[in-house]
């Protein structure tokens, strides 16, 4: 229980990969906040994570609206009074060739990859500085390290997302706050369920390890990450992808 007492934010956790982030600190003891723009979704992972012995509260959210992210995180403290883990989770695909991808489908995917991450960390960033400490863990992907075809907005999406890691590990490392990246794979999640038997196997031929990722496995890097052996790790990309980017 080496998150016991503590307070997790998790956007985009209704589902897939961020449901399975905010039950694995749920068990490691954090009490869990779950974002989602959907209530239902929402308000399933939180009575999940109640039945594991710890707070939860569901937190329908619109993360790339600033004015519903002070909303949920002012609710979130005067809840728990305090918030000591955000994992910017939430993210959107909108594939496409670069030549065919329109202004809407790259803005949609920016805004809610990038900007909604940002908007998610400055707003906590204040009570994390006022209590000098925190974790800030935000999923990237490999695609932002080494780019995708069809991809052109989800990667610069993410290659963005790890540039804003190393800006604010970077301004609020001074103030106890570490904040770290995260780099999946392919995942088994219902997004990667949509793919072709031939692209699934185009895919897996990259992987050393020669099998797809579960939700669980980013989830334990992000336990990771978020408890106290990863207190000197600041500004970094942890990927997890059976050395496919390798």
């Amino acid at each position: 229980m080496q998150l016991e007492g503590q307070v997790a934010l998790v956007t985009g956790s209704g589902r897939g990969i961020g449901r399975a982030i905010a039950l694995a600190l749920a068990e490691h003891g954090a009490n869990v906040v779950v974002n989602d723009v959907m209530a239902e979704s929402a308000q399933q992972v939180a009575a999940e994570i109640e039945a594991r012995g710890v707070a939860a509260m569901s937190a329908v959210a619109d993360i790339t609206s600033e004015d519903e992210v002070k909303a949920m995180v002012t609710a979130v403290m005067d809840r728990f009074g305090q918030i000591d883990i955000l994992v910017n989770n939430a993210g959107i695909t909108q594939d496409n060739l670069l030549m065919r991808m329109s202004e809407e489908q790259w803005d949609a995917v920016l805004t809610v990859n990038l900007k909604g991450a940002f908007l998610c960390t400055k707003a906590v960033a204040r009570p994390m500085v006022k209590a000098r400490r925190g974790r800030i863990i935000n999923i990237a992907s490999v695609v932002g390290l080494t780019g995708n075809v069809g991809q052109a907005n989800y990667s610069s999406s993410k290659g963005g997302l790890i540039a804003l890691t190393k800006s604010t590990a970077q301004e609020l490392g001074s103030r106890g706050i570490t904040c770290n990246a995260v780099a999946p794979g392919f995942i088994e999640t219902e997004m990667t369920a949509r793919l072709s038997d031939e692209a699934r196997q185009q895919m897996l031929g990259r992987i050393p390890l020669g099998r797809p990722g579960q939700p669980e496995d980013v989830a334990a890097a992000v336990v990771f990450l978020a408890g106290p052996e990863a207190a000197y790790i600041t500004g970094q990309v942890l990927t997890v992808d059976g050395g496919m980017v390798m």
